[in-house]
């Protein structure tokens, strides 16, 4: 077995770690919950930090991989939610609930995506600011139509209006599911610490491998050298529309995860400001890092929670945690320092290697 590890490459290692990480985490998080050792605050906020590790690792994908500044991933989780919490309605009691939310968690992955592919093909032909700028945009639009669309269902089938619920002209029996400013209520609450874990490793398992295959290898030649990777015949559009929409179609699973935690689905919570706090999960966890993603938003988001009994210092140790975490990534001085505790702990290994050897 040890020898088996020794001969796995460093990229098969890495990745083992990082699941191998998730996995750890998940089993801790258990023991805790199950001994009756964390608080009802703390059990709370375990689907939501599924949530955000989800949508930081399918940003980094565009941010850190693909080297294009996105603010508009909040857009497309709410695509997801809406997806999945109307399909999840209109469903109703009509199959058994792991059917039904394993269909909605596949219509929210599909519908972010497809809006991916739109919002993608002319967006992805803007560079830097004016594609941050653009994608901002975007994600302010669905969230103001959402605020305006009303759907409701009776036995004629669905009634759809932009202006308020009267309109939709249903029969009396019939039903509001999507309501405006209201969103969307009552959406089966199926989400759970289990399945926020189970939804990360695939997100990981599909991310890993788009890095290194061969098709990321394209993507992130053109995000190291967009000319080059040009001149030897690679396909911009193309690898640029793959990363970015399956990063649209990830974030829609995580909105699927949102939702389905919460009996009431509005529009507030997919802002300009939650795309923002994903980016700075992953500036904080390191531009490219999948692995420093996922640290960074479990730590980011309980934070708060855990200090919330220093009431008037809480945001200031924030604000602290995360102006040392920048440092801590991008300072210099501090890169070197980290550079020269991995070469001396590789220099340990290698002796307690060849003294075993011995």
């Amino acid at each position: 077995m040890k020898k088996k590890f020794t001969n796995m490459n460093k990229i098969a290692k890495n990745n083992l770690l990082t699941y191998t990480i998730v996995i750890a985490a998940y089993i801790i998080m258990q023991l805790l919950v199950t001994s009756g050792n964390i608080s009802s605050l703390m059990k709370g906020l375990l689907v939501p930090v599924c949530v955000y590790v989800i949508a930081a690792i399918s940003l980094n994908l565009v941010v850190g991989i693909s080297g294009e500044l996105s603010l508009g991933h909040a857009g497309f989780m709410c695509v997801g939610a809406y997806a999945s919490a109307f399909f999840s309605r209109a469903a109703g009691d009509g199959m058994p609930d792991m059917l039904r939310f394993i269909l909605a968690i596949l219509v929210g992955a599909l519908t972010a995506g497809i809006f991916g592919i739109l919002i993608g093909i002319p967006v992805l032909r803007l560079k830097g600011d004016y594609l941050a700028i653009v994608t901002l945009a975007f994600g302010e639009i669905i969230k103001n139509l959402m605020n305006v669309l009303y759907v409701g269902k009776d036995s004629q089938g669905l009634h759809v209006s932009v202006s308020d619920a009267a309109s939709l002209n249903m029969e009396p029996e019939g039903k509001v599911i999507v309501n405006g400013a209201l969103g969307i209520t009552g959406t089966p609450k199926d989400s759970t610490f289990t399945i926020g874990v189970i939804l990360i490793l695939i997100t990981l398992f599909i991310v890993l491998n788009l890095i290194y295959s061969r098709s990321g290898r394209a993507i992130m030649s053109i995000r190291d050298n967009r000319i080059a990777a040009e001149s030897i015949g690679i396909n911009i559009t193309k690898y640029k529309l793959m990363a970015f929409s399956v990063s649209a179609a990830l974030a829609g699973v995580a909105g699927v995860l949102y939702a389905h935690n919460l009996s009431t689905l509005t529009v507030k919570k997919f802002d300009y400001n939650t795309s923002i706090l994903i980016l700075v999960f992953v500036v904080l966890g390191g531009i490219g890092s999948i692995r420093g993603s996922i640290i960074a938003a479990i730590i980011l988001t309980a934070l708060p929670e855990l200090l919330r009994g220093l009431s008037d210092y809480r945001m200031l140790i924030y604000a602290i945690v995360l102006i040392v975490m920048m440092l801590f990534n991008w300072a210099p001085s501090a890169i070197n320092w980290r550079e020269r505790i991995k070469a001396r702990f590789l220099s340990k290994r290698k002796k307690t290697g060849k003294k075993e050897a011995a």
